[in-house]
This record gives structure tokens, sequence and C-alpha cells, in this order.
């Protein structure tokens, strides 16, 4: 069984960053592939990054060129730097790894507001 913590939600300002942090548990962490979704209330979850084990990235027009993901296979951890916040960003984030099966985190709340 595969555990995702992400980390780093909180609330900032309009314009403001923020860094997610996804650590994920295994030995073969440099083999999965790394999502990040987020799901704002009343609205289905979306994909808004994607690294695979390659460190090919990938990215919705929504967020491309705010949001940057990014894989350190020595701590078994993703990350996604936002940068540019916009209200409209504000929702949960999930992190999800994938290596034959998928496997959830908790999900971390991401606010942005004046």
């Amino acid at each position: 069984q595969v555990q995702v913590v992400e980390s780093g939600g909180g609330l900032v300002q309009p314009g403001g960053s923020l860094r997610l942090s996804c650590e994920a548990s295994g030995s073969i962490f440099s083999l999965y592939a790394m999502d990040w979704y987020r799901q704002a209330p009343g609205k289905q979850r979306e994909l808004v990054a994607h690294i695979d084990s390659t460190g090919r990235t990938d990215y919705p027009d929504s967020v491309k060129g705010r949001f940057t993901i990014s894989r350190d296979n020595t701590k078994n951890t993703v990350y996604l730097q936002m940068n540019s916040l916009k209200p409209e960003d504000t929702a949960i984030y999930y992190c999800k790894a994938f290596y034959v099966q998928v496997y959830w985190g908790q999900g971390t709340q991401v606010t942005v507001s004046s």
C-alpha cells in the first residue's frame, strides 16, 4: 500500500504564491507517474499538473505558465509551485500516484482571497 501525503496549503492573497508538497511512500517512487488535481466546491475534480517517471510534464491551459510541477526522487516527493494565484484557484488540491494502481492523498486546502 502506497501512502500519499500532501502539505503546504493555506490562505494566500491574489497574485501570491504557494508551494505544495506531496510525499509518497515506497521504494520505487521514481517509477510513479504523479499528478496534482483540484476540486472546488460544487465542481468536478480536475487535473492541474502531471509529471511522469521521465520528468515529462503537462498542464491544462488554465494553469499553464503559472503552475510548475517537479519531483525529487531522492525525497519521494513531488512539488507544485503555484504563482500568480487567482481566486478561482481556490480548491482542495489532491496528489495522485500511479504505478499499476492509483493512490490518492487526503488533500490540502488552498484559499486565494484578499
